[in-house]
């Protein structure tokens, strides 16, 4: 069995985690971590966003910013390794990037344009690669005694409010004795 002490361990980690993880948490220079649905492809995850896409705006992933991305477990769904990334932009005319935009297209549950996704995305999206930069800050072994919940964000929704009179209650049942 592999330990984590040998070289490699690492990137198979991350791949494997990757690879088998719907969604990454990615937390950019600014904001809050944000949970991206993506696609392991030539080495780095890829993701896409922007107009009718997932919301990338607001974490300051820049070409050549450094990210954090966090990948869960599948059985679990618990954190299983965090890893820095750096992240780039490359052109749409780049031979990986239309790769990578083809294999992110077969993946997108739902697209209102099938046939044209891809010229919609080079059009009015952003395709970011996240390579990662570096060995795992979390993994098997290193994990934080504490849970790593934060705070929600703050919302003007509230649930907060006294129940309305008109709605019936639950009565409470009396065990028989």
């Amino acid at each position: 069995m592999a330990t984590a002490a040998e070289p490699g361990f690492d990137r198979a980690l991350i791949e494997e985690s990757a690879k088998k993880s719907a969604l990454v948490w990615v937390r950019g220079p600014e904001g809050p971590p944000r949970a991206l649905w993506h696609v392991w492809h030539e080495g780095a995850v890829w993701l896409v966003g922007g107009p009718g896409e997932q919301p990338l705006d607001g974490l300051g992933l820049a070409d050549g910013a450094r990210a954090t991305v966090s990948c869960r477990s599948k059985d679990k769904g618990g954190r299983l390794v965090v890893w820095p990334a750096e992240v780039a932009e490359p052109a749409p005319d780049d031979q990986v990037r239309a790769a990578a935009v083809v294999e992110l297209a077969t993946k997108r549950l739902n697209a209102p344009d099938t046939a044209a996704l891809a010229e919609r995305w080079n059009a009015e999206c952003r395709v970011l690669r996240f390579t990662p930069a570096g060995g795992t800050s979390q993994g098997p072994g290193t994990m934080p005694d504490d849970g790593g919940a934060a705070p929600p964000l703050p919302t003007p929704a509230s649930t907060r409010v006294p129940t309305p009179t008109g709605l019936p209650t639950r009565r409470r049942r009396r065990k028989r004795g």
